[in-house]
C-alpha cells in the first residue's frame, strides 16, 4: 500500500462525499505525523510549524506553493515570523477528503 504521500491528489469538481467517523479516522491514521494536526469538527486539518527566522518560514512557504501548485490542491497559509499555520480542506465538499490528507503528508515531508 502506498504512503499517503507518496499517493496524488485527486482533482474534486463536487459530488464526492466528505471524510467523517470512523473513515475520516482511519485515513487520520494513515498519515505519519498524525500527533501533529489537528482535525477541526471533521471539517478541516490545521498544523504549525516552527522556524527559527522569517527567510527560513518563507522558504519553507514557497516550497509548500510549489507542491500545491503540482498537485492542483491548495492549503490556506499563514506565514509569520518562525512559524507557518496550514489549514487544508476540500472546499468544493466543504470537508475532508482523501485529498487533504495526501497533501499534509506531502507537506511533512518537506519539513523533515
Amino acid at each position: 500500500m502506498a504512503s499517503l504521500a507518496d499517493k496524488t491528489c485527486v482533482p474534486c469538481k463536487g459530488g464526492v462525499p466528505r471524510l467523517k467517523g470512523f473513515q475520516l479516522s482511519e485515513v487520520f491514521a494513515q498519515l505519519p505525523e498524525s500527533k501533529h494536526w489537528n482535525i477541526v469538527h471533521e471539517h478541516h486539518l490545521d498544523r504549525t510549524y516552527k522556524f527559527p527566522d522569517f527567510k527560513s518560514a518563507l522558504s519553507f512557504v514557497n516550497r509548500i506553493g510549489e507542491i500545491a501548485e503540482a498537485q492542483g490542491h491548495h492549503p490556506d497559509i499563514l506565514l509569520g515570523w518562525g512559524k507557518v499555520a496550514i489549514t487544508i480542506w476540500t472546499h468544493s465538499v466543504d470537508g475532508l477528503t482523501e485529498s487533504d490528507f495526501i497533501l499534509a503528508a506531502k507537506i511533512d515531508r518537506l519539513s523533515r
